[in-house]
């Protein structure tokens, strides 16, 4: 149980109406979670205004109402709390609730279209490796020391954001990795917290159907280095175009990594397998169990964090080898007559040029590729991914993703646009992905490597608002362990 003036000592107050300080015994901005004492933030979200639920609430025992602008009808019993932007307040509200966690342990974010999540897991998982209790927010899972907490989105909202952190808190953590959405940053879902660290991975074109233009995606990702503190360190990828304008007003200790240019941080690719890099990192070699340039980037990134938080340099690198690739990406699923399956996230033109530019470097015989595009998306990139896709590989074959509420013969129409004559002549369409992936695996003769791209982790094919269980991971080793039984 807290005060209301005790939860508002970091917000923005434009005016307080009604009951000046009532104890609250809960905060929400869902006016469904409402219950006696609560006090409700009314957020504007993007397809909900949580301002028109405040009518509804006046026998619900709410005791506090924070919002932008008063009901028409303002009960006497409540405490109606004006501020300049809810969302902002309620990420200060939150974290004063839990009594800031994010300031009792050193926060590390990490945003930029790809490389996100491998990112932060890493760092998550370097800081355990040197003995650290250590939390995650991510994509793929959140981790509160070692116990997994399931993820709905890659960004929570702030109540969600600040409950996880303090539980890492109470578990004796003193080091966190979170992911940073540009949604989460344009929403202020990350008002409030203190970040010891930020990362910039890359920029490419994604997300569009929210921000609509891709200068409001860079904005909205640089607006989380625009607010780091002069304590904090900022490092970015110089060798991406927009790299160093991450950097540009921003107070915390600025710092860049690079594998083309003189950096802070450099790294340098010395031998590339399909089970693992060679890196040499400010000169020192580090035997590496990823493979790929942009897997490269994302260790140089840790290895720049890890330094900037003080880790001995020695031990770090030392610590570096003992990593594994995150859970669907750049997962490799080995045949037993020597064909090797690749199960990646790309979702983006960009993260599929970068997984078959690695597979690639590796030689293998034949690239055959498995893709599709999400519905309810951005579609403009269904044909530049589909054109990527079909330039880097031998054999391509476009199936369903996550439709979502789109028809999927729709959505495959879409990236076929994107296919020169001659490319069509190597593409095949089918639309259901398990038997997609069959095909491509009845096609692969021994060292062939088939890219099965777009889900990654993702345990699930959304269609029509349901979701069914669908693993690509488990879909390969099922039709590989037939072949298996097949050859017995």
């Amino acid at each position: 149980m807290k005060h209301l003036l005790e939860l508002l000592r970091g917000c923005r107050v434009t005016q307080v109406i009604g009951p000046k300080n009532p104890e609250i015994s809960a905060i929400t901005f869902d006016s469904r979670k409402v219950s006696t004492g609560s006090l409700f933030v009314a957020i504007r979200g993007t397809s909900v205004d949580g301002h028109t639920f405040i009518p509804l609430l006046e026998h619900s025992g709410v005791a506090a109402v924070v919002c932008e602008a008063l009901p028409e009808k303002v009960l006497p019993h409540i405490s109606y709390v004006i501020v300049p932007d809810s969302s902002v307040a309620l990420g200060e509200i939150a974290s004063e609730w839990y009594d800031h966690p994010s300031r009792k342990l050193k926060l590390v974010g990490v945003t930029g279209t790809n490389g996100k999540t491998t990112t932060a897991t890493l760092v998550y998982e370097m800081a355990r490796l040197l003995g650290h209790k250590a939390g995650l927010l991510s994509t793929v899972c959140n981790y509160i020391e070692t116990t997994p907490v399931p993820t709905a989105q890659t960004t929570p909202d702030a109540v969600s954001i600040n409950e996880l952190l303090a539980r890492m808190v109470a578990e004796g953590c003193t080091y966190a990795a979170m992911e940073v959405s540009s949604h989460a940053a344009h929403q202020h879902r990350i008002a409030g917290l203190h970040f010891a660290g930020g990362i910039f991975t890359n920029l490419t074109r994604d997300h569009l159907d929210y921000h609509k233009t891709v200068q409001a995606y860079l904005e909205a990702k640089k607006s989380f280095f625009d607010g780091l503190p002069a304590s904090a360190f900022a490092l970015t990828n110089a060798d991406d175009k927009v790299g160093l304008v991450m950097l540009q007003n921003c107070a915390a200790a600025r710092r860049t990594y690079s594998l083309r240019s003189m950096a802070d941080f450099r790294g340098k690719i010395l031998e590339s397998r399909i089970d693992g890099t060679l890196l040499s990192l400010n000169g020192r070699e580090v035997e590496t169990m990823f493979t790929g340039r942009f897997n490269a980037y994302n260790l140089t990134a840790v290895y720049g964090a890890c330094i900037m938080l003080g880790w001995d340099e020695t031990e770090v690198l030392r610590q570096m080898s003992r990593l594994v690739p995150v859970s669907g990406r750049f997962q490799a699923i080995h045949s037993p007559n020597g064909v090797t399956a690749i199960v990646d996230y790309a979702h983006t033109p960009d993260a599929v040029v970068n997984v078959l530019q690695a597979i690639r470097e590796v030689n293998p015989r034949r690239v055959i590729t498995v893709v599709g595009a999400g519905g309810n998306r951005d579609s403009g990139k269904r044909p530049i991914m589909a054109a990527e896709a079909a330039r880097l590989s031998d054999l391509l074959i476009l199936t369903s993703d996550n439709p979502r509420f789109e028809q999927p013969m729709a959505i495959l129409a879409d990236m076929e646009a994107g296919l020169t004559d001659e490319s069509r002549q190597r593409t095949a369409v089918i639309e259901d992905r398990r038997e997609a992936i069959a095909a491509a695996v009845d096609m692969a003769c021994p060292g062939d490597v088939i890219l099965i791209a777009g889900k990654g982790h993702e345990d699930y094919q959304e269609i029509q608002g349901v979701k069914h269980h669908f693993d690509d991971r488990e879909v390969v080793r099922d039709i590989f362990s037939k072949l298996s039984a097949a050859a017995d």
